[in-house]
């Protein structure tokens, strides 16, 4: 398929409102894909790799400015790019408002020279520029994405652009995909899903769709070391569960970071939240798991902090772990970590997903001989009630309240596992603006623009600014973190991709036109950063309706 062509069905999907329209629109796209099917399958969201694949392009905002100047001519600079993303403020609109393609020699340098672009060139093109590292190769990203801007029409520019950052912005979903292979490959939508939480793949989902139906994908099963997106909670309380459920699994919510540990029976890899492989950030788990783990397994579990002692320490101490890539070892005399784990995915060849919680929790505990969380059985509130008071004394953040009959449903937040903490609720905001300090913290940003998903425009809405509970120190670091982001700035006010997610708490969440969301958080306050998750998986729109419903 001609990358020209895509582009203009793209922007045909984009410009419709009606979400069944949609539907049919991406539908009439995958069926007319051919060969590219797995590509369009992922573009069309965004997305240029699996979901499970840890390869990124690793090019930011201002490598695509610089690439579209080089290519606008020689009288733009990057500057001048960036001042007409402020007026524009997207940069999709920002790449096809030049008259780009007109450079000569050099033009076309490592993007195959004037050939029209394709979506299966551009995907090798794209995996170059995932492979492109070490000394020189933000020069190399740069020359291959002139390259490409130069070969592009203005629509072409317009979604280039917006894939290199993964800001699709035509209101394509995952739902929407999902339900647009059922219909382009006649296959039940409850096949799509569930080959998609075992694959995390909709290009090979959508293929398998097409050339072997419904039998096809129920053939797709976990792969060890192929990791799945996690199951996730909501908050509840255990009136909650007891009056729906016979009887309640209760374990401890640990104050640790969600990990996916894979062992093969030769090979431990230990996946985040997000799907990134932190194996070599975490030798001890590693250790742990080959010493521990009788048979080839997928676990669900949190990695802690501890101390001397054996108690627990904060979050924060945990993310040091994490974010370390170089000089693990001397990382590993400051901060000690175990890992705790509490579900069983996978065990000896057999996939547990629509097991129950609580055979799951059996088997979880025949594959693995020690550190695995105890989970109580209970219909008694005041069971329940002491189950978390005796976390609590022990350092842990509160308790979970499981059904004891649900299966596993990767990436699904339901009411089937419910989290409990005693302290103020807390949302987990994508960062998409911010302010320059003024004073002593003129070089600092200060105050941090919050929004929340919103899943079915798939874009992101404001709900607040953030700019206490915040010390000089981490507004250092923050501002180290953010102004690789950075898109645009008028004045002090600074425009970022959401690339960074804060757990923020607050009092309350209010009605409010100001924002975006139609909501505001009252007296927000910054927790910490979280590391382990991407703007994709932030609160949604959703929960905070929910929420603001429940006060």
């Amino acid at each position: 398929m001609e990358f020209a062509a895509f582009a203009d069905r793209a922007a045909d999907i984009e410009a419709e409102p009606a979400d069944l329209e949609t539907v049919s629109l991406v539908c009439d796209l995958f069926r007319d894909a051919g060969d590219d099917l797995p590509i369009v399958a992922r573009f069309v969201q965004g997305r240029v790799f699996p979901a499970w694949d840890e390869r990124k392009l690793d090019v930011g905002p201002n490598t695509v400015y610089a690439a579209i100047a080089r290519a606008a001519g020689q009288n733009v600079t990057a500057d001048d790019v960036e001042a007409r993303l402020a007026d524009v403020g997207e940069i999709g609109a920002v790449a096809a408002s030049y008259d780009l393609g007109g450079q000569q020699g050099l033009a076309a340098f490592g993007a195959g020279g004037g050939e029209d672009l394709t979506v299966a060139s551009l995907y090798d093109d794209f995996e170059r520029l995932a492979a492109t590292e070490g000394d020189g190769s933000q020069d190399t990203k740069l020359d291959l994405l002139f390259g490409l801007f130069n070969r592009s029409s203005p629509d072409e520019a317009r979604y280039l652009a917006r894939l290199v950052l993964s800001e699709m912005r035509i209101g394509v979903g995952e739902g929407a995909v999902r339900d647009a292979i059922a219909e382009a490959f006649d296959v039940p939508v409850s096949a799509v899903e569930r080959a998609v939480q075992v694959t995390n793949d909709y290009g090979l989902v959508a293929e398998t769709a097409r050339e072997e139906g419904e039998d096809g994908l129920a053939e797709h099963t976990l792969t060890v070391g192929r990791p799945v997106q996690a199951m996730l909670a909501q908050a509840g309380t255990a009136a909650d569960v007891l009056d729906s459920w016979a009887e309640a699994a209760v374990e401890t919510k640990f104050d640790g970071a969600r990990v996916q540990v894979h062992w093969d029976g030769e090979t431990v890899s230990v996946f985040s939240r997000n799907m990134e492989d932190v194996t070599d950030a975490l030798p001890e788990v590693v250790e742990f798991v080959e010493s521990a783990c009788d048979a080839p397994a997928i676990l669900d579990g949190e990695v802690v902090a501890i101390d001397d002692s054996g108690d627990p320490l904060p979050f924060q101490q945990v993310l040091r772990r994490f974010r370390r890539k170089h000089d693990v070892a001397k990382a590993r005399e400051d901060v000690t970590v175990e890992l705790r784990a509490f579900d069983c995915l996978h065990a000896d060849g057999e996939d547990l997903l629509d097991a129950p919680l609580r055979d799951r929790h059996d088997r979880l505990g025949t594959v693995l001989d020690a550190n695995v969380a105890d989970l109580t059985l209970t219909a008694d509130a005041e069971t329940v009630a002491s189950v978390e008071e005796a976390a609590l004394e022990a350092g842990h953040e509160g308790i979970m309240l499981k059904d004891p009959d649900s299966t596993y449903s990767p990436g699904k937040r339901g009411q089937q596992w419910l989290k409990r903490k005693p302290d103020v609720e807390t949302l987990d905001c994508v960062v998409t603006g911010a302010e320059w300090g003024e004073g002593r913290r003129a070089e600092l940003l200060g105050t941090f623009e919050l929004s929340v998903r919103d899943a079915d425009a798939g874009a992101f809405e404001t709900i607040g600014k953030v700019a206490t509970g915040i010390t000089d120190e981490e507004l250092a670091e923050l501002t180290d973190l953010l102004e690789p982001h950075v898109q645009s700035q008028v004045g002090q006010t600074v425009t970022l991709s959401p690339a960074v997610v804060f757990e923020v708490g607050y009092e309350e969440i209010q009605a409010s036109p100001t924002y975006s969301s139609g909501y505001a958080l009252r007296f927000p306050r910054f927790v910490t950063v979280r590391d382990d998750k991407e703007p994709g998986t932030a609160d949604s729109l959703e929960r905070v309706e929910r929420l603001a419903e429940e006060q």
